[in-house]
């Protein structure tokens, strides 16, 4: 496969299966239990992380990759004959990824050029992004033309999340524990807004029915959208929530994404979340 080639890492939360169909390499971060460290998706499956988060002391954490890393899969696309790549990462304002694809851009620059791209976003919204991108690549789109459609679409992009607990909030030392208990008592929900590429409080609700409601209504206030996803992890009530949502959305273009190791690491177990594209 020659021409334009997509990289991205694995926040973006795509299946083996749609980035085996797209032709999109995928740099792994790693994952962090106490001093036991695991390479996301090839070390540690979806299931194996959420299992190993619910039996560790530990609260996991996750580490960019090595420049190396993203070296290999920049000089493997070059040998497939790719004439330049566009590599899509997770919001640097989350994390040290992107920073690893500059200087490994770096050091390939004398065989291919790669241009590096900050999504500004995460899971769906990057997942997004990246198949977008691999199809424009597919059909001969220059890799100037691949970037400001990427530039369009981080614009429009919306990602809102629906946290279950408190506890990764607790074990993280960002509340303490007299306020995780009254948190937990009070079933608070904390709400996140991360469209601008940074976590910002969205307000919290008292309820899990009425913090789906507020996930649900930010989707019916957007009016028409595109690229609907909905992401969870392993939340065992999604069902009632995607119920919810079809009553105002076409439930079979929606796409449904677990939630990663590396945005599951700090969003907790049951976090439900939505991103999608406002309309142009």
């Amino acid at each position: 496969m020659s021409g334009v080639r997509i990289v991205t890492d694995s926040a973006c939360d795509l299946t083996d299966e749609e980035v085996t169909a797209a032709g999109i390499e995928v740099v792994s971060l790693s994952i962090r239990f106490g001093s036991d460290e695991y390479i996301d998706r090839t070390e540690l499956s979806v299931a194996d992380f959420y299992a190993k988060m619910a039996a560790s002391e530990h609260l996991p954490e996750t580490a960019a990759p090595a420049p190396g890393a993203f070296v290999t899969a920049f000089e493997k696309l070059a040998d497939d004959g790719a004439t330049e790549i566009v590599c899509i990462n997770i919001s640097a304002a989350l994390s040290a990824t992107m920073q690893s694809a500059e200087n490994a851009a770096i050091a390939v620059a004398e065989r291919i050029k790669v241009h590096v791209f900050d999504s500004e976003s995460i899971t769906g919204g990057l997942g997004a992004m990246a198949l977008a991108a691999a199809e424009a690549g597919r059909d001969g789109a220059s890799a100037d033309d691949i970037l400001a459609m990427l530039a369009d679409m981080r614009e429009r992009t919306r990602v809102y999340g629906a946290l279950d607990t408190l506890e990764n909030l607790k074990k993280g030392g960002r509340i303490g524990g007299a306020s995780a208990m009254i948190g937990t008592m009070l079933s608070i929900k904390p709400l996140v807004d991360l469209s601008s590429g940074s976590t910002e409080e969205a307000g919290r609700q008292r309820t899990r029915k009425k913090a789906m409601g507020w996930l649900r209504d930010k989707v019916v206030e957007a009016g028409k959208v595109e690229n609907l996803s909905v992401i969870h992890g392993q939340a065992a009530d999604i069902d009632i929530f995607l119920n919810m949502l079809s009553e105002h959305v076409d439930i079979d273009d929606v796409r449904v994404v677990s939630l990663g190791a590396v945005i599951g690491a700090h969003g907790g177990p049951g976090v439900i979340g939505v991103t999608y594209l406002v309309s142009a």
